[in-house]
């Protein structure tokens, strides 16, 4: 993929082509997500509590915690769908996730998954990956037209890092739901982000299924960002170099997965359940 493993794209998301919001803004923290005392209430509950997260450029880091900990309400701050109370949210240096719509900030290199996947079922794999590479190019009436040799370049690459190649033309409706989760992980890929927002992508697939999950991730750390949201703590603990703990909206504990379950407040609030 081009821009996507740029370290200097990683660097200043608005080297990919992202309008500068406020110019002149030099908020010198580091990571490529920066989240400092995100609070955020619906009706009196508190999801989001003074929430403060750092994620680095090519990190994979892994956010668990027990229902209504406030991972989903994260998610939606990072993306624009909900906007913050209080705090700041930045994507590098420069970009105020803040003042971005959704689509802004899907066009400024953040893609998001959701736990159910959504995918053309009528249409083949391939397709699949076709409309995803057009769609933000808004030219429709030409989705027709004929691919030049460098989409369909990228188009098989993807099909590779995917391990769909072999499905390529079958329609998407047929594939099993872990065939399903990695096609919308490649129809995002096909939109060049710099990081990628994972909510519960191995929930519902079967053993080999996730496995093959798991050796995806890792390969895809480094070129790009990655923040899995997951239950499945052998999952986590299969992929994870770093993991947040998220309780009552705010980060309980962070480090190695091993760290984790020794800590006696994570065991207490999450694990031992």
């Amino acid at each position: 993929m081009s821009g996507a493993s740029s370290r200097e794209h990683w660097d200043d998301p608005v080297a990919t082509g992202t309008r500068l919001l406020g110019e002149g803004v030099d908020t010198t923290h580091r990571g490529i997500l920066y989240l400092d005392g995100i609070s955020v209430s619906f009706d009196g509950f508190k999801a989001l509590d003074s929430l403060s997260l750092i994620v680095d450029a090519g990190e994979l880091r892994c956010v668990i915690g027990p229902n209504g900990a406030g991972k989903t309400t994260m998610m939606d701050v990072i993306t624009g769908k909900t906007r913050p109370d209080a705090g700041s949210a930045y994507f590098g240096q420069t970009i105020d996730l803040s003042r971005l719509t959704e689509a802004e900030i899907a066009g400024a290199g953040i893609g998001r998954k959701f736990q159910k996947p959504t995918v053309f079922e009528q249409h083949s794999v391939f397709e699949n990956l076709e409309l995803a590479m057009k769609a933000d190019k808004r030219v429709g009436p030409t989705l027709r037209a004929r691919l030049d040799a460098a989409a369909r370049d990228r188009i098989a690459s993807t099909l590779e890092t995917i391990k769909l190649l072999p499905e390529a033309a079958r329609p998407a409706g047929l594939l099993s739901h872990g065939q399903k989760q990695w096609l919308e992980i490649g129809m995002l890929l096909m939109q060049e982000p710099q990081v990628l927002l994972l909510d519960e992508p191995v929930a519902g697939m079967t053993d080999a299924e996730t496995m093959r999950s798991a050796e995806l991730f890792v390969s895809l750390a480094g070129r790009y960002t990655l923040v899995v949201v997951e239950h499945d703590v052998d999952f986590v603990a299969r992929i994870a170099h770093k993991v947040t703990v998220l309780h009552e909206g705010s980060v309980l504990a962070e480090g190695s997965m091993e760290q984790i379950q020794q800590n006696q407040q994570v065991i207490e609030v999450f694990l031992g359940r």
